[in-house]
């Protein structure tokens, strides 16, 4: 009688396990994996909700602002005042409102100057719609040349110890384009010249 006790004891415990490993591995991964991509991402608001973009290289500073016309949504405000490809602004957009990265570290501020991020490629500041101010400062690349060292919002970090993120170096390929690229290019409107061999 005892071992029909212990083997149904046994029997209900397995069953509990097994239903705790089928929610916890079946049903609960997607949830975690959500809430993981979202931790890694680098900002969390939308791309919809940028209203203003600053990019400051060591050459020169660009600056876009988004406007109500959907034929040509975005505007170079500095160092010209020219419609912006909607390509290559698009592409910049999409990396800000959803990359992720890679992984994080913290170093003493002391050391930044080894991520290059006393004297950066570039710093972008987004201005959003509500009037909210992020900022991404792009360093130098990591050892193996696949990722950019990288802080985020650096005005609330720690003058202590800041908190360096890897992102890809799509960013870098995003910013570093010489001033025609970011121009819309003009379509040529005028009526091409059929008389001219008659």
């Amino acid at each position: 009688m005892k071992l029909q006790r212990t083997t149904w004891f046994l029997l209900g415990l397995a069953l509990f396990l097994g239903g705790f490993v089928y929610v916890y591995e079946i049903q609960g991964k997607p949830q975690r994996e959500a809430i993981e991509a979202k931790q890694k991402q680098i900002f969390t608001f939308p791309e919809k909700e940028i209203k203003e973009l600053t990019i400051e290289r060591a050459e020169q500073t660009l600056k876009f602002e988004r406007t109500q016309d959907d034929r040509k949504p975005w505007l170079m405000k500095q160092p010209e005042e020219v419609s912006v490809n909607d390509g290559v602004i698009s592409f910049l957009l999409n990396l800000l409102a959803k990359e992720q990265s890679d992984r994080s570290f913290t170093v003493s501020s002391d050391r930044v100057s080894q991520y290059g991020l006393d004297k950066p490629l570039a710093t972008i500041t987004i201005l959003l719609e509500n009037g909210k101010k992020h900022q991404l400062i792009l360093g130098k690349p990591d050892f193996q040349d696949k990722f950019i060292y990288a802080l985020t919002e650096p005005q609330t970090n720690n003058k202590q110890k800041l908190e360096v993120i890897l992102v890809s170096k799509n960013f870098q390929y995003a910013i570093e384009r010489e001033i025609e690229e970011w121009k819309q290019k003009e379509e040529n409107t005028q009526p091409s010249n059929i008389e001219g061999n008659r």
